[in-house]
């Protein structure tokens, strides 16, 4: 793969629909406004693109998006080796895990270091804020 393409964060979220309403939060949390975004044709773009720099083209059938399919390659995989059943109640916490594992695999020289950083200045988390509730 081209450093220039070299993947170095990988986000996944779940959404229940690819609307700009339920895109506009992962932009929010993960993409700078100054960020040039380069996306396929999808129209849940078109309203983003008053806050953000983005230039959509055609998909050629993921050939122009080729590092955003080696990713979603990978997290079907790795989806299919957990051996139960991916519920909705649970998709998230997959998801956040396949994440933590793929960027912090570019960082493998500090990812000790960074992990007891976290662990200091993180606030403590209780069960009850563990506890997950399926919304339905």
């Amino acid at each position: 793969m081209n450093v220039k393409h070299q993947i170095k964060r990988v986000y996944v979220k779940s959404i229940d629909d690819y609307s700009a309403k339920s895109l506009t939060p992962i932009f929010e949390e993960h993409i700078s406004p100054l960020a040039k975004i380069v996306t396929d044709k999808w129209r849940g773009y078109v309203p983003l693109r008053k806050s953000y720099d983005i230039e959509q083209k055609l998909s050629n059938n993921g050939r122009n998006f080729k590092e955003l399919h080696v990713v979603i390659m990978q997290l079907k995989s790795w989806l299919r080796a957990i051996p139960t059943h991916v519920s909705k109640w649970h998709v998230q916490s997959y998801f956040d895990e396949f994440c933590f594992r793929i960027n912090r695999s570019q960082f493998k020289q500090v990812v000790f270091h960074k992990t007891i950083e976290r662990m200091v200045i993180a606030k403590p988390i209780y069960h009850k804020d563990i506890k997950q509730r399926l919304s339905v």
